[in-house]
């Protein structure tokens, strides 16, 4: 029998200023993963437009080859203004580029991220936390937005960046910081 998912939903906040993050990464990462460090970052392109700098934060433990198992916060920062149903559907046909989903997890999944990612306009952040053993915890502009328990969510949802089947094979070297990160015109 499969567990069932527990979705956390709590208020969304205010918005954050566009300049560089501190040095252990905005406030929820510090608070979030011990001895925060930027890991690498890359900036999204969807035919030739930005979408969002992406930025990988992780402690003592990097992410690997076994990033599922560390403790880490991937932050998006938004270019551009998006639904948050658009986000939520497109992030749940990456996950499916990891591995089956059923249509049960699927639905369940879709459901969930719409209610935790809100429409987004220039400079609003969303801020992914991997809770190893547990699930995810995402917060909106530095605001805690929801937790989802469930394990396999975390892995598929993470893996859109991480997991070596990502579309965006460039921009998984440059969170992992096994590439600079680079920039085209």
């Amino acid at each position: 029998m499969q567990a069932a998912a527990v979705l956390t939903l709590v208020g969304s906040g205010a918005v954050w200023a566009q300049s560089p993050p501190p040095a252990g990464g905005p406030a929820e990462v510090a608070a979030e993963i011990t001895g925060a460090r930027l890991l690498g970052s890359g900036t999204l392109r969807f035919l030739g437009l930005k979408v969002y700098d992406a930025r990988l934060w992780a402690g003592v433990a990097a992410p690997g080859a076994d990033w599922q198992a560390v403790p880490f916060a991937l932050e998006l920062q938004y270019l551009r203004s998006l639904k948050g149903g658009a986000i939520a559907e497109r992030s749940l046909k990456e996950m499916e580029r990891q591995g089956e989903i059923g249509a049960v997890d699927g639905e369940r999944w879709l459901g969930n991220m719409q209610q935790l990612f809100p429409d987004v306009k220039p400079g609003d952040r969303i801020t992914g936390v991997n809770l190893p053993g547990v699930g995810a915890r995402f917060f909106i502009n530095g605001q805690l937005r929801g937790e989802l328990r469930e394990v396999a969510f975390a892995r598929m949802f993470f893996g859109i960046w991480l997991s070596p089947r990502t579309s965006e094979p460039a921009m998984r070297e440059q969170l992992l910081g096994l590439k600079n990160a680079r920039s085209s015109p």
